[in-house]
């Protein structure tokens, strides 16, 4: 099958997804600490010391604190951060290294189902991490419910999309090395200018509209809404854009994976 060919995806990548689950269930206890502890010391340094200093953020209308302010945004760069480096550190591990895909594209499994099972473990990855999370910081009242329920399945969302360019820059590099450029370049600034730890507003015009081409900078302003109870309108136009952002990068991730991996 050529690059330019229709991608052919059964149900059967599933099975790539059931393989990376059960190594998941040997090592959860190792994974299980990081969405635990993460939003813990987060939670600690900016809401008893930053906190004060800051004092209230005015965020849609009304006024909320910065441990309100900023705890949505942890869980939101988790969903990212538990997507992108599944799909490329790991993906990266699995093809280069353990030649876990070479072993499976000798089974029925074709190349786009084996991409798709590694793309939707990645998003699986972002929701199992989200739901540890959430359930950490509700502890804590930063919440609302029943409307933070709908972050679980804004996770799975957003993991398609950060899974998919995480394994499309998979599909590029050379070396597991070279995963440092995309990681300076894609995900420190979206970390830094996406509305993460302090409002965007307080950015120059220029720079407010360069983070609206951020997936985080959506995903960040989704989680915030959803945490804080508040249902807009303009939530459509942010789960608008992930989900183009998914349909662009998916497709794209798979095509780049079958010129890297097919000769």
């Amino acid at each position: 099958m050529s690059p330019r060919s229709s991608i052919r995806i059964s149900k059967r990548f599933i099975r790539v997804w059931q393989r990376n689950l059960t190594v998941y269930q040997k090592i959860w206890k190792v994974v299980l600490l990081p969405p635990i502890l993460e939003p813990i010391f987060y939670l600690l340094a900016f809401g008893v010391g930053l906190s004060v200093l800051v004092g209230a953020i005015h965020y849609h209308g009304s006024d909320v604190s910065y441990v309100e302010f900023i705890a949505p945004a942890l869980i939101a760069i988790n969903m990212m951060q538990s997507a992108f480096f599944e799909n490329t550190y790991a993906s990266f591990v699995r093809m280069y290294y353990q030649k876990t895909f070479d072993a499976m594209m000798a089974t029925p499994l074709n190349l786009e189902e084996i991409m798709t099972g590694e793309i939707v473990w990645g998003a699986t990855k972002s929701v199992i991490a989200t739901a540890i999370m959430q359930g950490v910081i509700s502890l804590f009242g930063l919440v609302q419910y029943p409307e933070g329920l709908l972050i679980i399945p804004l996770a799975f969302l957003a993991g398609i999309a950060f899974g998919s360019i995480g394994l499309f820059f998979t599909g590029m590099v050379r070396a597991i090395e070279m995963f440092n450029l995309p990681i300076f370049l894609f995900i420190t600034p979206m970390f830094v200018f996406s509305g993460t730890f302090f409002p965007l507003e307080n950015l120059p015009l220029w720079a407010q509209r360069l983070a609206l081409f951020f997936p985080l900078t959506h995903l960040v302003n989704l989680t915030r809404s959803l945490s804080l109870g508040l249902m807009t309108p303009d939530l459509l136009w942010g789960l608008g854009y992930l989900l183009l952002f998914s349909l662009f990068f998916f497709p794209l991730a798979i095509l780049r994976m079958h010129r890297r991996l097919i000769k």
